[in-house]
């Protein structure tokens, strides 16, 4: 703008100033202002000595701006302060994963559930028999349920010697624990009551029969008797053919290990009075409880039960029961000899033997197994531990 210009601007102000000195209203003064050159800015400097509110708030128009913009020194924009990038975080190993949670064992319960209309259970130590229709040991006694005599029975019995020859520390197999029923249970708790609603089966290992011959194998194994332990589950998902399917299974193992001379099949009993109410077969053993244990040794009669060699399986049955009650007194209840025939035709040493029963707790039975075969380790010569 050039000096002639902003002497006559400063005069004019000069003039607008002592107008409102003199007590000139706004509405004169921006008469005034308005007719002037650079009036934009004079009308603001005028209107802000008369109400600097009124001044701040005045707009100028965009083109009056543009024509003052080259007169009027721009201020330097301040820069909008950025953010600062965040820090980069040294890189490190990735965390190790967490290791996955393995399954605990569920303890068994210690006491019997609010049950509504509980069954009863009731212990019961059944005694050795004598006199007709039994045959004495040296421990321990059969009991004859077939048409032949006692004498006869006695005579099959009193062979010295076992019908195999099974050897100890062998690299080959000896003994096949297998279980027709394998899905047997027991009671998981120690009071005497039961669920009625239960059928005393499960396809739990830990809780069935495959718990009692996971037992029994381990003693034997540890005494030095080379044994197999077959957990399949023969009666699951069906009960019928369970012994078709476990004498295919004995079959296969005696072609794969012709080594094997004794197969023992292991089973629970389930005894009840006519009441319902559970009988459980129950000894003291170092001042625990624990089911007591049967042998059964089938008797073939030469027609549907077809066992020619009977007589040597029920040997091998009197030899264990006498080691069993010598070892252990009160474990066993009589040998059974019957019409019966469980596959017993497999090798003269295959037997059925019962471990408890179904009113027994899981505990008392695993604990028989242990001392059944005990007995059965030293029998066959076996070293315990």
């Amino acid at each position: 703008m050039g000096v002639r210009k902003m002497a006559l601007l400063r005069r004019c102000l000069t003039v607008l100033l002592g107008i409102s000195l003199l007590g000139a209203g706004t509405a004169s003064t921006l008469a005034a202002a308005a007719c002037l050159p650079g009036r934009a800015w004079l009308v603001r400097g005028a209107v802000l000595l008369q109400d600097p509110a009124a001044g701040a708030a005045l707009t100028v128009p965009a083109e009056q701006a543009a024509a003052g913009a080259a007169d009027v020194p721009q201020a330097t924009p301040v820069p909008t302060p950025q953010p600062s990038p965040p820090e980069e975080t040294p890189q490190s190993a990735a965390p190790a994963p967490a290791p996955t949670p393995q399954p605990e064992a569920a303890p068994l319960p210690s006491a019997a559930p609010e049950l509504e209309d509980p069954g009863a259970i009731r212990a019961e130590h059944f005694e050795q028999g004598s006199g007709a229709g039994y045959i004495t040991l040296d421990a321990g006694s059969v009991r004859n349920l077939t048409d032949h005599s006692d004498a006869d029975l006695r005579a099959a019995i009193d062979t010295p010697s076992l019908p195999f020859a099974v050897e100890v520390d062998s690299s080959e197999p000896q003994v096949l624990i297998l279980h027709t029923h394998a899905t047997e249970t027991y009671q998981t708790w120690p009071d005497l009551v039961y669920d009625p609603e239960f059928a005393a089966r499960t396809r739990n290992t830990d809780l069935n029969m495959c718990a009692v011959g996971e037992q029994m194998a381990r003693v034997l194994n540890a005494a030095g008797i080379n044994t197999l332990h077959d957990a399949t589950l023969h009666d699951s998902p069906s009960y019928t053919g369970s012994y078709d399917r476990s004498r295919a299974t004995a079959q296969a193992y005696l072609e794969k290990y012709p080594s094997i001379k004794i197969v023992l099949d292991v089973h629970r009993d389930a005894i009840e009075d006519a009441d319902g109410t559970r009988v459980k077969p129950l000894c003291t053993v170092d001042g625990e409880d624990t089911a007591q244990v049967m042998i059964i040794a089938g008797c073939g009669n030469g027609g549907s039960v077809p066992l020619p060699d009977w007589r040597l399986n029920l040997r091998f049955a009197a030899a264990w029961e006498t080691t069993m009650e010598s070892r252990t007194p009160g474990l066993t209840r009589p040998v059974m000899c019957a019409y019966r025939y469980y596959n017993q035709d497999l090798t003269t040493g295959s037997l059925l033997i019962e471990i408890g029963g179904h009113a027994n707790t899981v505990a008392e039975a695993v604990r028989a197994g242990q001392y059944a075969a005990e007995a059965l380790a030293v029998l066959l010569g076996g070293t315990l531990p």
